[in-house]
């Protein structure tokens, strides 16, 4: 598996400028990194379902 993905930290109050122009908004950053971080964490309990399972051949 590769590296994995640590859980984003929410953008401060005054690292958004509320002011709607940025393209990206810091907030759209965060929630792209948030949704892949959810992705990851999703197939790691799949895994561990999947290997919790599995049965055992010692």
């Amino acid at each position: 598996m590769s590296e994995l993905i640590e859980k984003p930290t929410p953008p401060a109050d005054d690292d958004c400028c509320g002011g709607g122009a940025c393209n990206p908004c810091v907030w759209d950053r965060y929630y792209a990194q948030l949704q892949k971080w959810r992705i990851e964490q999703a197939k790691i309990k799949e895994q561990l379902a999947e290997q919790d399972n599995k049965p055992n051949n010692s």
